[in-house]
């Protein structure tokens, strides 16, 4: 039983920490990256759609992505869509194609960025601990059916899983922190 809430547990901590890459990889940072198009909708015919479904994404260059829509009506939506976005870009369209040059970022927006990525950091940190607390909880619950061995090595097998992806998430913080440093 113990084995089960354990396997639970790590199943779900996976799942916070790839939460956390997802989340990184949407804060831009000196280079280009078709990624930080991934939460972008356009209004297609009345209703949002992901960018990814209109249009193909490439990088010809280090600091510069291209839009190919597939369908040349959706141009000007595109680049609207683009342009209202929180991602700060100035895209230009030369009718057929949408280029977005990526400036480098300033010294206070890599800052800013910075703060940005610790928060998402952070708030992955707090929702394994949160795993590992409702875990610990279901363990101590099942007391008088477990003996209290049992449990307390459950209970530290689950902090050592705990401290595994707590780590694994600074690891990922870091490499987003030099990324961003990188000029």
């Amino acid at each position: 039983m113990i084995s089960d809430l354990l396997t639970e547990a790590e199943h779900k901590m996976e799942q916070a920490t790839e939460h956390v890459t997802s989340e990184f990889s949407t804060v831009r940072t000196g280079r280009a990256n078709p990624q930080l198009l991934q939460r972008i909708t356009v209004e297609y015919y009345g209703s949002p759609t992901p960018l990814q479904q209109l249009a193909s994404i490439s990088v010809p260059e280090p600091r510069m992505l291209v839009v190919q829509p597939f369908d040349k009506s959706t141009v000007n939506d595109i680049e609207r869509a683009l342009q209202t976005s929180d991602l700060g870009l100035n895209p230009s369209n030369d009718g057929n194609v949408i280029r977005i040059a990526f400036p480098p970022l300033t010294e206070e927006r890599r800052k800013d960025l910075i703060k940005l990525v610790r928060n998402m950091a952070e708030e992955g940190r707090v929702a394994v601990r949160n795993l590992r607390r409702h875990s610990k909880s279901d363990m101590e619950a099942m007391h008088g059916e477990i003996s209290d061995d049992d449990i307390r090595r459950g209970e530290e097998e689950l902090q050592k899983l705990t401290d595994r992806y707590v780590e694994r998430i600074d690891r990922l913080l870091s490499h987003k922190e030099d990324e961003l440093l990188e000029v």
